[in-house]
């Protein structure tokens, strides 16, 4: 679960972490009045939960009150990647003069925690470990004992280098770990991490992702959850009780078992194809799964095409082929459908589809280069 950058400020601030001032406002009238609070220079921010706002025009300066009116204005009117910007974040401005990177997250490979700090912040840290790896510096920390005293100051020195500022460094680092384990993150980043000229370090941008799994132990942090976060299709697909991510291609993909779904989506890519989502019915025998499934996938002008791929074992092939004609009958289904299904029930499911007149195949393989062929 992704939050809004003000509330990612607002969390740091109250682990005690030092932050830029600014407000919240959907009025660019009332952006004046902040902006007149806050000094007259301010730098004005679109809220969204996507990347590349800046390049959007969606990080400005202004250097006046009127100017931060304009420019909300001008922000407040804008779509960020086909999100329609509703609030924008007047921060103070601050004059900077290195920008440094710091973050928490887990490496799944190593089973542990991993702090990272750069002294070239300011720029996604995907770039620069292309770009210039050399200046990411690393942590390794297991999560049941947390971070050695040693290691978290090492790397404070070789990332800050002046004693002063590896102290501060050291303490935010501590206090975002403190965050990251108590409110269960995946990401805890500080980009960037601003030495300004009023001395000091300041957390300039930040970003925090929880983990979806852990959020029902955080009712506080279940309330920043934002709409925008899910596009309607997977919003109807958790009401749903399916799990559901949408993606770019054509081909709408109804699988049972996501292991099973992930592999079938590499297959459509290997023979030529693109998946236009992942989809898991999972293990349940209901037919209503499979209506559910298709009414949300046939809400995406992209599909072209649609392929249902079964292993039945606790999911019994004969209810899924139920569960189509079912679907035939309430909706509109006006694209060609290509159904595998093998396991518990499989002939009597085959065959009911078939008397149907739908495209059945036994073979996944075969059931992809049908569907793709068709698209």
């Amino acid at each position: 679960m992704k939050i809004q950058e003000y509330q990612a400020a607002s969390l740091l601030s109250a682990y005690g972490i030092k932050t830029v001032p600014g407000e919240l406002t959907d009025c660019a009238d009332h952006a004046a009045g902040i902006a007149q609070k806050l000094g007259g220079k301010v730098v004005v921010k679109a809220q969204v939960l996507v990347g590349g706002r800046g390049k959007a025009g969606g990080v400005r300066v202004a250097h006046s009150p009127e100017e931060a009116k304009k420019i909300a204005g001008e922000i407040l009117s804008m779509e960020i990647k086909s999100i329609p910007v509703k609030k924008v974040w007047i921060a103070q401005a601050v004059e900077i003069l290195q920008e440094y990177y710091l973050g928490i997250a887990i490496d799944r490979t190593a089973k542990k925690i991993v702090l990272i700090a750069s002294a070239a912040g300011g720029v996604e840290i995907e770039e620069l470990a292309v770009k210039d790896p050399g200046r990411i510096h690393k942590l390794y920390v297991n999560p049941l004992e947390g971070p050695a005293e040693v290691g978290l100051r090492g790397l404070a020195q070789k990332v800050f280098g002046d004693a002063a500022l590896s102290e501060n460094a050291y303490d935010i680092l501590l206090k975002m770990y403190r965050l990251f384990v108590e409110k269960d993150c995946s990401l805890v980043e500080i980009n960037p991490c601003a030495r300004t000229a009023a001395g000091g370090l300041v957390a300039a941008d930040s970003k925090i992702i929880f983990d979806d799994n852990a959020v029902f132990k955080h009712p506080d942090i279940g309330l920043l959850e934002s709409p925008e976060e899910h596009s309607p299709d997977e919003i109807a697909a958790q009401k749903a009780g399916l799990s559901f991510v949408s993606m770019e291609g054509n081909i709408g993909c109804i699988v049972n078992g996501a292991g099973l779904a992930m592999a079938t989506m590499d297959v459509i890519k290997l023979l030529g194809g693109d998946p236009a989502n992942f989809l898991d019915v999972g293990g349940s025998s209901n037919p209503k799964k499979v209506l559910h499934a298709l009414q949300i996938i046939l809400s995406n002008p992209k599909v072209k095409a649609i392929l249902i791929n079964i292993f039945g074992g606790i999911t019994r092939c004969d209810d899924i082929a139920n569960g189509i004609l079912m679907a035939k009958q309430e909706l509109d289904i006006n694209l060609p459908l290509v159904i595998r299904l093998i396991g518990t029930n499989e002939k009597e499911g085959r065959e009911i589809l078939t008397k149907a007149g739908f495209i059945v195949a036994e073979d996944m393989t075969e059931a992809v280069r049908k569907v793709v062929s068709l698209v």
